[in-house]
């Protein structure tokens, strides 16, 4: 298929960001080219026949959340219509060529294989750079975004930013003391990150916690001492980056995919008991200093968030706006929006992630799905459990890797609808009822939660 040359060269630009660390490659839009490639190679398809269109089952679902997002910046922020509009644009493209230009289980394999060795070189990355000295490091501004520098000087952990600035620092200048990474990366307060997207050590965690099914669907596939190894490596490399990233919940995330796992195998509470020693040395020494703090200011973000929920239950206070009422992000999506986006554009969303679990779920319960069928229905199924627990904690409703997730179970429906021409997954009315149920117990719930925490 043509169009998986143009989609794996845009999942490699979006994780690995080449262009940040190869100053050459700066002037090239690597992410407009790939973008345009896999445009192409799905247009040759569908003029080939190699492709279908046969829309995903959350299309409608997305093009109205995206349409939604529109409107209330239409409404709340006109002036930021256009330069958010443009940032909408990339994760929609994302989802539409991923969950509409593969469809095949091969293709889906090769896609979700690419993903997972970027997520074992970034775990990779990660564990070097946590375990890498301490440096002085140059805080600059490069296109709004706050960037550090490694000087050359080494220092003594994160207390010793001050002697960074008195021996040697330059005048007027700020420094941070932070591990000296790979490819000009560097550690946040000691937390391990990456680059671009994942320059957030939770969003880090988060990222890497999701793929680590692929190597089980690799393992499940055929069953030799090599893909062992794999899953072993992988399952170990993840695990230790989720140490030193220090984000709880990042090890939550682990702790959902791998519970995934084990309750299919074992039933549901011996899954989730053998699920959690297997993860207990991770929840137990991946705690960090300051924690209690951070619990409070996100618990503040979650009340300031329900806040602007209760004052503009209708269009929100607009797409990317929370920050214009808050210092700090919401630190959970159906928070984030609802408040950005009012009642109707949370239960859009939460709509779009409903469907993508019902995916994998409907194709398992088919008895003639073949084997390769349900490995990776079993996998998606793990990483969208994951990826909806980490963003439980994170304001990750408009970022590409969530969208490229979203669009991984629309590949998944158009494989399976291949082979069984049958094979459907709606979404009715039921179906939204259950989704605005959830919804407002959610809500309910973290009013709850957060008043308690802060006294009301």
């Amino acid at each position: 298929m043509f169009a998986a040359t143009g989609l794996l060269a845009l999942i490699f630009v979006e994780y690995l960001r080449p262009q940040e660390y190869f100053p050459v490659l700066l002037s090239v839009p690597l992410l407009h080219l790939a973008t345009g490639l896999a445009v192409l190679g799905f247009a040759i398809d569908l003029r080939l026949g190699l492709a279908r269109l046969r829309p995903a089952p959350h299309l409608v679902l997305t093009l109205l959340f995206f349409g939604w997002c529109l409107l209330t910046l239409t409404v709340r922020a006109p002036d930021q219509l256009l330069p958010r509009a443009s940032a909408l644009l990339i994760p929609l493209a994302i989802y539409l060529l991923v969950a509409h230009g593969i469809q095949s289980f091969r293709m889906l394999q090769a896609l979700c294989g690419l993903i997972l060795a970027i997520c074992l070189v970034l775990s990779a990355i990660g564990v070097e750079q946590g375990l890498a000295p301490w440096g002085c490091h140059r805080v600059v501004y490069t296109m709004g975004q706050r960037v550090f520098q490694y000087d050359g000087r080494p220092c003594d952990g994160d207390a010793d930013r001050n002697a960074c600035e008195r021996e040697g620092g330059e005048p007027g200048t700020d420094y941070v003391c932070e591990r000296v990474g790979l490819l000009g990366t560097s550690s946040i307060h000691g937390r391990v990150r990456y680059r671009g997207t994942l320059q957030d050590p939770n969003e880090l965690s988060l990222a890497l916690g999701i793929a680590l099914p692929f190597a089980f669907a690799f393992f499940d596939r055929r069953r030799s001492l090599t893909r062992l190894l794999l899953l072993v490596l992988t399952g170990g490399l993840v695990g230790a980056c989720a140490l030193l990233t220090e984000s709880r919940g990042g090890q939550l995330v682990f702790l959902a995919v791998v519970a995934v796992y084990f309750v299919n195998r074992f039933g549901a509470w011996r899954g989730l008991a053998v699920g959690v020693l297997l993860v207990l040395p991770i929840l137990v020494l991946g705690g960090r200093t300051g924690a209690e703090a951070s619990t409070l200011e996100r618990t503040e973000a979650w009340w300031i968030g329900l806040h602007l929920v209760a004052a503009s239950p209708g269009f929100g206070v607009g797409t990317g706006q929370f920050l214009e009422h808050h210092f700090r992000t919401a630190h959970n999506s159906l928070i984030l929006t609802a408040a950005e986006l009012g009642l109707p554009g949370m239960l859009l969303w939460s709509s779009i992630a409903y469907v993508a679990l019902k995916i994998p779920i409907q194709a398992l319960r088919r008895a003639d799905l073949a084997p390769v069928g349900r490995s990776w229905a079993l996998a998606l199924l793990a990483s969208m459990a994951g990826l909806l627990v980490g963003s439980f904690f994170l304001s990750y409703a408009y970022k590409d890797v969530l969208w490229i997730y979203l669009g991984l179970t629309g590949v998944l429906y158009q494989a399976v609808k291949r082979h069984d021409p049958d094979f459907e997954v709606g979404f009715g009315v039921r179906d939204l009822g259950i989704v605005a149920l959830g919804d407002l117990v959610l809500l309910i719930m973290l009013v709850g939660y957060t008043g308690l925490k802060l006294g009301w």
